[in-house]
Parts: structure tokens; C-alpha cells; sequence
């Protein structure tokens, strides 16, 4: 039977997703690409849930205590991990930055 896994959201992804969108529905006057990312980011970690640890882990410098996975879509990182049954989606990252500095 395969496992079943719940979805948390860390306030600091929910920041993360909520710059982003701003910046592309204000700063670049694009509500509707900006509106279609938050969709397509929902997607895409909705889907995941179905099997979070059936990708390779987000190979890190830093020693973790629970590895990181990672989700891209377009030109941003989706960044998680599994603690027993719950996938704690924590950071959305835009891909040109320092990635490592950030999680």
C-alpha cells in the first residue's frame, strides 16, 4: 500500500512565493504570468506529494538532519523535505541566486 503524506508549508516558503509574485504582477506589470506561477508551483507540489521521496535528494554541502529535495519549475526551486509522513515544503528560490546562501 503506498503511503500517504501531508502537506505543511514553512510562513518563510509562503514569503518566498508571495515576493515573487508581487515583484512579476507589479514590478513587471504581468498579474496574469505572476497569477500562473502561483498556479503552476501548486501543481507542481500537489503532484509531488504523491511520491516525495521518489526523487534523488538536493545534493548539499551542508549536513542536514532531513535531505532537501527540489522541484523546479520555470526559473524558480521548490525546496522540501520529508519528516515521517508530512512533505514541509520550506524555500522558493529564484534559480540565478546563490542557492546554498539560502538554504
Amino acid at each position: 500500500m503506498d503511503k500517504e503524506y501531508t502537506l505543511s508549508y514553512l510562513p518563510l516558503f509562503e514569503l518566498d512565493l508571495a515576493l515573487a509574485r508581487d515583484y512579476i504582477a507589479v514590478n513587471l506589470g504581468n498579474p496574469v504570468a505572476a497569477l500562473r506561477l502561483v498556479e503552476d508551483v501548486e501543481k507542481a507540489i500537489i503532484k509531488r506529494l504523491g511520491n516525495p521521496l521518489g526523487h534523488a535528494p538536493y545534493h548539499s554541502i551542508r549536513d542536514r538532519k532531513q535531505p532537501y529535495y527540489r522541484i523546479n519549475i520555470r526559473n524558480y526551486s521548490v525546496f522540501y523535505v520529508v519528516i515521517g509522513d508530512v512533505m514541509e515544503v520550506r524555500r522558493f528560490v529564484y534559480g540565478r541566486r546563490a542557492i546554498e546562501n539560502l538554504i
